[in-house]
């Protein structure tokens, strides 16, 4: 289904989402978010109305879907669980043109999903981009944010790739129509097939898949042989380097981070230098089977992150 609106847009049909595994949760939408009117954006909303609020962001080229092993953690201790699918992926609106995703379409969006929601109490839940763009949202409005789950992620800010990212945005360019549940289950061995299903679920075809293409292009480092940032690359610098600074100088919340062990490109090495970025963030939680995708272990992450927190 084609939406028109200011922005081109396709709309997965519902048919594709049908009995997902471990997947009860009923779909609500936005349609009117300011400055994407005719835009539908999905989230998922779940537990208690009041107390902390877990909102969780996916990254590359998942969906809310994946924190589903965490959402029960979240609702059985009597909290909110919000999951919101970025613009081109999921549940929400995909846009037809690639050149539509550009880091701040993506980072305003979050933005005003937050406060069109008006939530508060925030433990912000992010992996990938979730926490390219999630990490740089508390700044905006630190008085809503008071707790941090971080896993696999990052704040570039123009430095050079290393092998595994370059490695992986080549890959992305050489693939228009990815196999998004075939990567997903080879990156995640412990996945189903079924499981796998439902990450391809949101891509009928290529044409939903201009958000897919261009994450990997909007990731602020240069290439492996150092030359320049591309202009799409270069749009976040100056907003990470601000988040940097308000993690460094100005959280005064609680953090918890989660390493999935086996990535090859967000791994130990670049959690660490992360970690160091983040005032206050004790040792991590080592998930030694977990690859990128460290969500499909997030069961005990979320156990243990609650009882961190003191609110299990």
């Amino acid at each position: 289904m084609t939406i028109e609106s200011p922005v081109s847009a396709l709309r997965t049909p519902d048919e594709r989402f049908a009995n997902l595994p471990d997947w009860p949760y009923t779909p609500k939408y936005i349609d009117d978010l300011p400055g994407y009117e005719g835009l539908r954006m999905h989230y998922v909303d779940e537990g208690q109305s009041e107390g902390p609020t877990f909102l969780c962001i996916h990254g590359e080229p998942s969906w809310a879907y994946l924190f589903r092993k965490m959402a029960p953690v979240f609702t059985g201790a009597g909290h909110r669980f919000v999951a919101v699918d970025m613009f081109g992926f999921g549940r929400s609106d995909k846009p037809v043109d690639d050149e539509t995703y550009t880091y701040h379409f993506h980072r305003n969006a979050l933005l005003a999903f937050v406060e069109y929601m008006n939530l508060r109490d925030i433990c912000l839940v992010v992996q990938d981009w979730g926490g390219l763009l999630g990490l740089t949202l508390p700044m905006a409005a630190p008085e809503r944010y008071t707790r941090l789950i971080v896993m696999n992620t990052g704040l570039p800010a123009g430095e050079n790739a290393g092998e595994g990212f370059a490695a992986w945005r080549a890959f992305n360019r050489s693939q228009p129509d990815l196999d998004v549940g075939g990567l997903m289950k080879r990156a995640t061995p412990v996945l189903n097939d079924a499981e796998a299903a439902a990450y391809s679920a949101p891509f009928p075809d290529k044409s939903y898949k201009g958000g897919v293409r261009r994450f990997p292009e909007l990731v602020m480092l240069k290439g492996a042989e150092g030359e320049d940032l591309t202009p799409e690359a270069s749009e976040g610098v100056e907003t990470s380097l601000a988040a940097r600074k308000f993690w460094a100088e100005d959280w005064n919340g609680e953090s918890f981070m989660a390493i999935g062990m086996q990535d090859p490109v967000l791994g130990p090495p670049a959690m660490h230098m992360l970690r160091k970025v983040i005032k206050n963030c004790p040792e991590p939680m080592e998930v030694a089977d977990a690859g990128h995708f460290v969500q499909e272990w997030g069961e005990p992450i979320a156990k243990a992150a609650l009882e961190k927190f003191g609110i299990s």
